[in-house]
């Protein structure tokens, strides 16, 4: 972990009467950017940047998150989540991952939400902070495009990786575990990777539109959300394809909401959640059965929790807690997460952690790092995962794979298609 003991950060944040198209706003360099249905926050430059590796990446997050806001001098006439001391952050999946764990505290950072718009700037000890403006928008130069094929893994051998979880869970080693694959490609030249994040905002409103440190996605899966003292987060598990017409559409929902290995997925990933939440929450509440979210492309299982956080307990806090839920790793987590390290040849990285931003007062949205990809220079990879039970079909889980990949494929689809 990189020790935060050096600095001391002086946060300003202000409010102003603009109100920019925030993916317009993203540095082409390095965007940073974390979005939902036209709020969120979009960061330049980097007052602070913390790197974390291990199994106790998260908590050491946490724990430095801490240190760096008690360090902290906060001028905040705004005063609303995603205000003041910020920091968005992104952490593997794996606690043995080669792939580093970010947290980064922007240098300047235009936020907006409920039709308020502010603009937070911060000096590191003491050096001038820089102008608190709203940046001028950049035409994006080229759309980002990139022919993905499989990696590590192809589709036969996926198949026969969901045969052998079958035969585990059949034998009772565990009651479900999550497999991803992997594809790979490389960007066109001259690729402005904005293109893809602005996609993905625009194709998934209500997703989780993010742009960390190399890593961009629109994940549906809110891992946990905290403002004002209340905890929620949404779980999703079981999927199935849109309909082509309404009926079949309707249909498609009404299968997939009467489904028994759906509905037992879902249930494993629902009791993973609030295990984890009991103790550090009060009067935690989820619904009793689960209803049908309809996106772009997929119906998915949906439950959504909230309860009050505990004093002293953060949005990273809680994040850290809950990481993996089953939704990503399977149940028993434990031999879940083993029997993934056996059966996917590559390391997920950053795909299937936590994504999101916490703020100096415990305030902070994560979501699961779902659709998404990471680019390193011009190498593109991404993955898609499904839940494996008993009664799972190979082929089936090889479908809803291939329906995961597509908003990103629709992103980077290349330019003569």
């Amino acid at each position: 972990m990189t020790d935060p003991g050096f600095a001391s950060l002086t946060v300003t944040t202000v409010r102003v009467d603009t109100a920019p198209a925030f993916v317009e706003l993203l540095n082409a360099e390095a965007p940073l950017l974390w979005r939902r249905k036209g709020a969120g926050l979009v960061g330049h430059g980097e007052a602070l940047r913390l790197t974390f590796s291990g199994a106790n990446r998260m908590s050491d997050a946490a724990r430095a998150w801490q240190q760096i806001v008690a360090q902290a001098t906060v001028h905040d006439s705004v005063s609303v989540p995603g205000t003041g001391l910020v920091a968005l952050a992104s952490f593997t999946f794996a606690d043995d991952s080669p792939t580093t764990s970010v947290l980064i505290v922007p240098r300047l950072t235009v936020g907006r939400r409920d039709d308020m718009t502010w603009i937070t700037t911060v000096s590191v000890n003491g050096d001038e902070a820089p102008e608190a403006y709203v940046p001028q928008p950049r035409a994006v130069s080229q759309r980002a495009s990139a022919r993905l094929a499989p990696g590590s893994m192809s589709e036969s051998a996926y198949e026969a990786a969901v045969e052998s979880a079958i035969s585990r869970i059949s034998a009772g080693e565990l009651s479900k575990v999550v497999l991803a694959r992997d594809l790979t490609g490389t960007l066109a030249p001259g690729s402005d990777i904005r293109s893809m994040v602005t996609e993905l905002a625009h194709a998934y409103p209500d997703c989780w539109t993010f742009a960390i440190d190399g890593f961009y996605g629109a994940s549906p899966e809110t891992l946990i959300s905290v403002r004002g003292g209340i905890v929620d987060a949404r779980v999703l598990a079981g999927t199935a394809a849109r309909g082509t017409d309404p009926a079949s559409d309707e249909t498609a929902a009404s299968a997939l909401a009467t489904s028994r290995k759906d509905l037992d997925e879902h249930a494993f990933a629902v009791r993973s959640v609030t295990d984890v939440l009991r103790p550090l929450t009060s009067h935690l509440i989820a619904a009793e059965a689960p209803f049908t979210l309809r996106l772009a492309n997929l119906w998915h299982l949906a439950t959504d929790v909230s309860g009050e956080v505990t004093a002293g307990v953060s949005a990273l806090d809680l994040a850290a807690a809950l990481h993996p839920t089953a939704a990503v790793a399977g149940s028993p987590t434990a031999s879940a997460v083993a029997l993934i390290g056996v059966l996917e040849p590559f390391d997920r990285g950053r795909y299937a952690g936590a994504v999101g931003w916490v703020g100096a007062t415990g305030e902070g949205e994560w979501a699961i790092a779902l659709r998404c990809v990471s680019v390193t220079g011009e190498t593109v990879t991404a993955h898609a995962s499904a839940g494996i039970v008993a009664d799972s079909e190979a082929t089936t889980e090889l479908r809803e794979t291939q329906m995961k990949f597509r908003p990103v494929l629709d992103a980077l689809g290349p330019l003569d298609d």
